[in-house]
């Protein structure tokens, strides 16, 4: 479920902007530091976990506002070499702010232990991040599928001239999408934070696993993110049982396979 909120933040932006965002997972970083953060202001990991995504939207507007919004009608290379930019910026704010050292962060007493399903345990904090995870792929599905703003987003990606003619504002469609991309991002390092601790370098694995996930399910489908995340993540913790150091190569491999298979992935378009 972490890698379906990676994976579908990024397949909205590109999907629906067709900007390749190299950055997305260095939100997913700080997502987890600014969680890690709150926590210590307040003692409440509930707090982190509220305020984060609003923070990291912030960001994100911030940076639409500045950089991002002059990127779009450029070639996908420029995009990405100005985004990994982006990317390693932020990581360096990071490091001079927090240091080097790795943050833990505890899960909160609430969610510790485990709940038994017969004779299998499986941690309370786990099942919450599934909950929680799944909440948020109702919400979103709603929201880009039933709303007016929904239905204006996805004609904004198919042609942004013909939905500014009929007075909608295009550039407030695209930021709006792009902080909602990226405050996906900033949940998913927040959520994680318990398990894994927030650390500078967490977003490049992210955001490999995130395109691994965009890939397989197809570029800008909501449903692919969902199932692509489900499938490397189940992937991911079979193969951890009998060869842990291939898990990497079994997930790619089930990419590779996907792409030769279905070259626009399980749910995208030609």
């Amino acid at each position: 479920m972490i890698y379906f909120l990676m994976g579908v933040g990024l397949t909205i932006i590109f999907g629906m902007m067709h900007f390749v965002n190299f950055a997305h997972g260095i939100y997913y970083a700080i997502g987890a530091y600014i969680c890690y953060q709150f926590i210590v202001w307040t003692g409440s990991f509930w707090i982190g976990l509220l305020l984060t995504p609003i923070v990291v939207g912030l960001l994100a507007y911030v940076i639409e506002r500045v950089l991002v919004r002059r990127l779009y009608k450029m070639d996908h290379a420029v995009q990405i070499l100005i985004t990994i930019g982006v990317m390693l910026i932020i990581r360096e704010g990071i490091l001079i702010v927090w240091g080097t050292v790795p943050k833990p962060v505890s899960i909160p007493p609430l969610l510790s232990g485990v709940v038994f399903f017969g004779e299998f345990a499986y941690p309370k904090y786990r099942l919450f991040i599934v909950a929680v995870a799944a909440f948020i792929a109702l919400a979103l599905w709603y929201l880009l599928d039933k709303t007016r703003f929904g239905i204006m987003v996805r004609a904004g990606s198919e042609n942004p001239k013909m939905v500014s003619l009929l007075g909608h504002d295009i550039d407030r469609l695209f930021a709006f999408t792009f902080v909602l991309g990226v405050a996906l991002a900033g949940v998913a390092g927040a959520l994680i934070s318990p398990i894994r601790g927030a650390d500078a370098f967490m977003g490049v694995e992210a955001l490999g696993i995130a395109f691994v996930v965009v890939v397989i399910g197809g570029m800008g489908s909501f449903t692919g993110a969902l199932i692509g995340g489900l499938i490397v993540g189940l992937v991911q913790s079979f193969t951890s049982g009998f060869w842990p150091q291939g898990t990497n190569v079994m997930i790619y491999s089930v990419m590779a396979l996907i792409i030769l298979l279905r070259p626009n992935g399980l749910f995208g378009r030609a």
